[in-house]
């Protein structure tokens, strides 16, 4: 992170975010005043599954890894997201805890949005607060839809045997976990 992250740069940046580009550069304003930067080493934990979510994330430079843990062995990398990629969102909404884990790969820099703040945000009946909640709700549509969709093609295909759905459901139940 240089120095020249300012104000302007920051809501450039998030109005390029696909989050974040139906808001007006004044209502992102209001909305950067509850962000926080948080530099990001190496392997540094953001936050551990099972932990309370208390924020959501947009990643500005670096990369960050999500894993799931496992019953035996070691935890399955999901996916890896760069630039302009936010995650934790769900925690936003519900507050529900952290259905994976996601540690820094290499260093970079995060935006982080605390639930209390963004909270505060809308009980003020900040319209940009709500805009955001409103593009989440669509996310979360979509991948519902999606999710639905490819579950219901697998139980109606009456050549899947138990084995290749479940091989099938895999990737589906890990790409619905990225983003929790």
């Amino acid at each position: 992170m240089g120095n020249s992250l300012t104000l302007e740069s920051i809501i450039s940046f998030l109005l390029d975010t696909p989050m974040f580009c139906d808001l007006k550069p004044d209502e992102l304003a209001e909305i950067v005043h509850v962000m926080q930067l948080q530099r990001m080493r190496d392997g540094q934990r953001i936050f551990r599954e099972g932990e309370d979510g208390d924020a959501w994330y947009v990643v500005h430079e670096g990369q960050v890894m999500v894993t799931k843990d496992r019953l035996m062995g070691p935890s399955e990398e999901l996916a890896r997201l760069g630039s302009k990629v936010c995650f934790g969102e769900m925690a936003l909404i519900d507050g529900s805890p952290r259905s994976a884990s996601v540690t820094a790969v290499g260093e970079g820099t995060l935006f982080r949005f605390p639930k209390a703040d963004f909270d505060e945000l809308l009980n003020e009946g900040n319209i940009a607060a709500f805009k955001l909640i409103h593009e989440m709700a669509k996310v979360l549509c979509e991948r519902q839809r999606g999710m639905t969709q490819r579950i219901t093609s697998l139980v109606t295909d009456d050549a899947q045997t138990a084995e290749s759905m479940r091989d099938e459901l895999r990737p589906v139940v890990e790409e619905h976990t990225v983003h929790e």
